[in-house]
């Protein structure tokens, strides 16, 4: 064993180490957001073009995750989450450099196929904090690493949005420097969450994705939970895949002005989740933070459809996520809580496979809407259609919760019969 392997076998794991790992990665995700679909029109000769061939980038990239995430999940339970974490940083920053250096779209293409299967570090670093974190705090945790991706979401657009104002490709070398770091980081510092006696074997028919799909129906108790993560993924994924080229066609926004944007939706993120969640949690159960977070969330993708100036985003931003902002730390620990310990990363990487179809979906979904209203005027009504698709999704999970949390409260009020 290397020095850099014992001193990690001494070190117990703890929440702040995993918060900086996942703090750095998305930072250096958060770097290219404002600027990969202008990189891509770099390639293209018109407005719905850019918008097809973005939407293939992103559906090749959500394609590669669908396959890749569950493998990797079954892989941090058999061989633990470190590992897996470091192969992931790997590949990330290979997939920035080389797409900092890509000269044509069949190399974005093939790099984003490389990036998606190699990256599952939410799923795992979820899975990491399952490890070492009783059910009842759950909720709360995971609402830290919801704090440490809106916190990266505050760095890494505003950082994108300044490099990518002096160059599209700048943002791109930042990002895979900052994944080598990460990389470093996870060798010499990041210690192991699995104690061997909780590993279990890797088995292929359990690590391929619709394997993982069908695994989730283990979990009867929260079946329509997974429903709402499903209809919430595809409402997020959605707006991923549209959030620049839509302010961009309705509003003339550049990279600076996308970066700030989102500089805006990580503050709120992180004061949500990572400052008022623990404090309102003491007050309102998971599942009414679940049930008025979905709801808001609904509300908040028809107000960015309606808007007819760039500063109303800002302000749809701070309101929709002071409503929403608890909503899915409060859904993710209560699939957590129904699965077996020997099985988070798994169970993780299910949900992630489940995401991960949902992102595969989203970029046909919203390329193809946003493609319908590409050539309407700036401000037009009709450019907020991705959006106005958004808030129907959410708004049917949030009936499916509802109903469901309400079933769940007549079960636990009727009388045990007696034996």
């Amino acid at each position: 064993m290397t020095m850099a392997g014992a001193s990690n076998g001494r070190r117990a794991a703890a929440m702040p180490f995993i918060l900086v790992t996942v703090l750095i990665d998305m930072v250096s995700i958060g770097l290219i957001v404002p600027v990969l679909p202008l990189l891509v029109g770099t390639f293209t000769s018109s407005p719905s073009e850019q918008t097809f061939w973005f939407g293939v980038v992103s559906f090749t990239f959500g394609l590669a995750s669908f396959f890749g995430s569950p493998v990797l999940g079954a892989l941090s339970d058999r061989h633990g989450r470190r590992p897996v974490l470091l192969l992931g940083f790997c590949g990330l920053a290979l997939s920035f450099f080389v797409t900092g250096l890509a000269t044509a779209l069949w190399m974005l293409i093939a790099v984003r196929v490389f990036s998606g299967a190699m990256q599952a570090n939410a799923a795992v670093a979820n899975a990491y904090v399952a490890d070492i974190t009783a059910p009842q705090d759950r909720a709360r945790r995971f609402g830290l690493v919801g704090a440490m991706f809106g916190l990266g979401f505050v760095l890494g657009p505003v950082m994108g949005g300044l490099l990518g104002s002096i160059s599209i490709h700048l943002p791109f070398f930042a990002a895979g420097t900052l994944s080598i770091i990460n990389l470093l980081y996870g060798w010499f510092v990041l210690p192991e969450s699995l104690a061997p006696d909780k590993r279990r074997a890797f088995d292929w028919k359990r690590a391929n994705p619709f394997s993982a799909l069908k695994g989730l129906s283990h979990f009867q108790d929260v079946g329509p939970l997974l429903r709402v993560v499903a209809f919430a993924s595809l409402a997020q994924f959605t707006l991923h895949a549209s959030w620049v080229l839509y302010t961009t066609f309705k509003f003339g926004w550049g990279p600076a002005q996308n970066g700030w944007s989102l500089f805006v939706v990580g503050i709120m993120s992180f004061l949500v989740q990572g400052v008022l969640l623990k404090h309102i949690l003491k007050f309102v159960t998971p599942q009414r933070l679940a049930a008025v977070g979905l709801i808001g969330s609904s509300l908040t993708y028809l107000g960015f459809g309606l808007a007819t100036e760039g500063w109303m985003m800002f302000v749809v931003i701070v309101v929709g996520n002071l409503i929403a902002g608890g909503a899915q730390a409060s859904i993710t620990s209560l699939i957590s809580n129904a699965a077996d310990p020997k099985a988070q990363g798994q169970t993780m990487g299910s949900v992630a496979a489940l995401n991960s179809l949902m992102a595969v979906i989203a970029p046909v979904v919203g390329a193809t809407l946003l493609g319908v209203v590409s050539h309407r005027p700036p401000g037009d009504f009709w450019i907020g259609l991705p959006f106005y698709f958004c808030a129907l999704l959410q708004a049917a999970g949030a009936v499916t919760a509802i109903r469901y949390f309400r079933r769940q409260r007549i079960a636990a009020s009727e009388p045990v019969p007696a034996t």
